[in-house]
């Protein structure tokens, strides 16, 4: 029998005002004791203590297969090729990673910033892939390019290159007649048929900062763009950029492994100074021949900056464009008929304060473009007519809209992921398109109480998702597109071979609650209460924090493993989702407009002072912990807190002063350090050890010393005022380590770190 401390439902709170928690808890003592102690080293070893979890989740293009990713038991961090026929529910292994690359190959640098940029640096084996046909995949694998077919007698691999070279970002033609890769700087590509392979781009030149088909520094970093060329759905024509970065300034990055130091001249466009040119080409694939496209020209006397989204349509292409300030998405639709030479005007977004991109575009043949915007305050799904000013919502209300995933032929239904119902659940949604008109809302698929990932079938008629809740971990399932289970992909179910299992009984639910902020928003946090929580003793307490855009901390779904560590090591873990954050509408998110780290501050103390109110809680053994943004929200809170608010903090690879950030996304919220000094200023980490007229609490900072985002300067030029200044901390560096910490060994060290750092000031 699983036994699971759940707190009572009168225990979530409403209003920064409200009574303390523990009185709405039972007294007694749970003495309950682990059937196996959770160990730090268990943490990180394999298999995961969440037990199997698809990623990379696709249908062939023929919707007969579902392939996905999926980690090797014994090495948690390399991921296989799988896949599930829906026709029959079997499951089989597609391409054995070890098989195609027995020995680890060294990536390239441009491998290495690509996997740092999707957050994927600690995967090894098969970290992508692509579809072409209905009975061909796409494997890149240690610097090659391997191409699966399916036949009856199963799967069989072709190896298409084989240099010296490393090739990446590859892709099948929509067609399936070519299959394109970048290799140094240009685009190449393979005829399936023939075998020969042809450069399709001008040869890159380094010398001068010059390469073909890429995506710059802030595309991937920033925009969520990965790529720089795109194939037409017929594979008459291949769009490509060229990225021009010898403007950019080069930031001299030292990347300091365990036995050398390189200096790497990288091309960093700092908050203020220049973006890398990209110039944009279609090539005719029949003819040979290249024309240029007008993409940046100027829109509302606004100079257009950034390159932001490319899609191919039926008869011809859409780009959407971003302004240097962010404040407008404009959209040009360039017709096949005119040869591409000149764009059409969409409905532009413009915003008072700043835009957010999104990946949401279909092109519905008896409907127009439907896409997402954020017109109303809150992201909803809308209508690109070239007749109207603005994109034309067909949902509305005061919910955010996550993203599209299906919209069928003749636009008269919707499905699409949202959080209508609460913001802690992301759902899938069905909507009509007379819906709206009839005052109905559109109709909740997912069943209720967790959180879904979805990838719809491409006829829209059954969809794979993935769910979690506070007390099951991941599930994948194909469904029905009317919500019902037709099979699962991976039950995950937590019985006694789970890798899980030995753990349950102390298993930790964390209760919701609500806040009030300063201007009258809800603010949700979470908490979550030691196994053998006694309401008559005191705890120490840890404020896990993120606190920056774009990301949600709060949400009801599977836990993460450190927290159930935490806790089990008698800690209160507490979290909350500050104004700027994602998934509340814009409203919430502008409050940090030109100001960044002020208001985020003022919502945690907000929390940490409820946090303390609790009679379990001890006000002296309060820590803050956070990582990136949330490294620098540790120090602008512990900055700005009252004197004693905190005993100890453990800052992660923090921005410390805007400045050093990048382009788009500092400009975005703070504009340029030019147009906003005194933003800058304030919101730098320096500003307030000006300001310091106190002690602040024992202070660990973190950093990789290799980081190419997050460069490792912010972190020793704290350092440095740090010393002048005669404050202690203690630091952790991690040679050769980028953004993220990667490996068992290091992440097991890391912890390590943290906790023998926690438990000595909190403890």
């Amino acid at each position: 029998m699983l036994r699971f401390r759940v707190l009572p439902a009168a225990a979530i709170l409403a209003g920064a005002c409200a009574a303390p928690l523990a009185q709405t808890l039972p007294t007694e003592t749970n003495n309950m004791v682990d059937q196996k102690p959770l160990t730090i080293e268990r943490l990180f070893a394999s298999p995961s203590l969440s037990g199997p979890a698809p990623t990379g989740v696709k249908y062939s293009p023929d919707g007969k297969r579902v392939t996905f990713l999926k980690a090797r038991e014994d090495e948690g961090n390399r991921f296989d090729l799988w896949q599930f026929d829906v026709t029959t529910g079997e499951q089989s292994l597609l391409v054995d990673s070890k098989l195609l690359e027995p020995e680890e190959v060294e990536l390239s640098e441009e491998e290495k910033a690509l996997r740092e940029r999707k957050r994927i640096a600690g995967r090894k084996g098969i970290v992508s892939y692509d579809w072409g046909t209905a009975d061909t995949i796409l494997v890149p694998l240690g610097g090659d390019l391997h191409l699966v077919t399916l036949t009856d007698e199963g799967a069989q691999t072709r190896q298409l290159t084989d240099t010296d070279a490393f090739e990446y970002d590859a892709k099948v033609s929509p067609g399936g007649k070519y299959v394109s890769f970048i290799r140094d700087g240009a685009v190449y590509a393979v005829d399936l048929t023939s075998g020969a392979e042809d450069r399709l781009t001008p040869e890159a030149e380094p010398d001068k900062a010059i390469a073909y088909g890429v995506a710059e520094f802030v595309a991937q970093e920033e925009m969520d763009r990965y790529t720089g060329y795109w194939w037409s759905p017929d594979d008459r024509y291949l769009a490509y950029t060229k990225v021009d970065e010898s403007t950019v300034d080069i930031i001299p990055r030292f990347d300091i492994a365990a036995e050398d130091v390189t200096v790497i001249n990288q091309r960093y466009p700092r908050a203020g100074r220049p973006n890398a040119i990209v110039d944009l080409f279609v090539r005719d694939m029949e003819t040979g021949t290249t024309i240029e496209l007008d993409w940046d020209a100027p829109i509302l006397d606004q100079e257009i900056e950034y390159l932001a989204r490319f899609y191919w349509t039926r008869n011809g292409a859409l780009i959407e464009n971003v302004d240097r300030k962010q404040k407008i998405i404009a959209r040009r639709y360039f017709a096949r008929g005119d040869e591409f030479s000149r764009g059409t005007i969409l409905p532009i977004e413009a915003m008072k304060n700043f835009v957010n991109l999104s990946n949401d575009f279909r092109e519905v043949p008896q409907f127009g473009f439907v896409t997402t915007t954020e017109q109303s305050g809150f992201r909803h799904l809308a209508r690109l007519d070239a007749r109207a000013t603005e994109p034309l919502e067909i949902t509305s209300g005061e919910w955010a809209v996550d993203s599209i995933e299906f919209v069928s032929t003749n636009g008269d239904e919707f499905y699409f992921t949202a959080f209508m119902d609460t913001p802690l659940e992301r759902h899938l949604y069905r909507h009509g398109a007379g819906d709206k008109s009839q005052g109905r809302d559109p109709t909740r698929i997912t069943e209720a109480g967790k959180s879904w990932a979805i990838t719809m079938a491409p006829d829209g008629q059954s969809f794979v998702g993935t769910s979690s809740s506070p007390d099951q971990p991941p599930q994948t399932g194909l469904y029905r597109a009317d919500g019902s289970l037709i099979t699962w992909i991976e039950e995950n179910r937590l019985d006694e071979s789970h890798p899980y299992a030995p753990y349950l009984e102390n298993h930790t639910i964390p209760e919701y609650g609500t806040l009030t902020a300063e201007d009258g928003q809800t603010l949700y946090y979470s908490i979550q209460l030691p196994p053998d929580f006694d309401a008559s003793k005191t705890y120490p307490a840890l404020v896990e924090i993120y606190g920056g855009p774009h990301v949600q901390t709060v949400n009801r779904n599977w836990e993460r493993m450190s927290d159930q560590f935490y806790s089990r090591q008698g800690y209160v873990v507490f979290r909350i989702d500050n104004r700027g954050m994602a998934n509340r509408g814009k409203r919430f998110e502008d409050v940090i407009y030109r100001q960044m780290g002020i208001p985020e501050v003022r919502d945690v103390l907000v929390g940490v002072d409820w946090l303390k109110s609790q009679p379990f809680v001890d006000g002296d053994r309060v820590g803050i912990q956070g990582w990136s943004y949330g490294g620098y929200m540790t120090l602008m809170t512990i900055l700005q807190a009252p004197e004693g608010t905190f005993a100890a903090a453990v800052s992660g690879a923090p921005v410390t002063d805007w400045a050093l950030y990048d382009t788009f996304y500092t400009e975005r919220y703070m504009d340029t350090p030019q147009d906003n000094a005194e933003g800058y200023e304030k919101s730098s980490v320096f500003y307030h050890l000006d300001k310091l007229e106190t002690d602040l609490p024992n202070l660990m900072l973190i950093h990789g010393m290799a980081d190419d985002n997050v460069t490792f300067d912010n972190t020793t030029r704290l350092m440095a005022e740090l010393q002048q200044r005669g404050i202690l901390f203690e630091l952790m560096t991690y040679p050769g380590q980028r953004h993220g910490i990667r490996g068992e060994a290091l992440g097991t060290h890391l912890m390590k770190t943290r906790m023998n750092f926690l438990d000595r000031h909190l403890k």
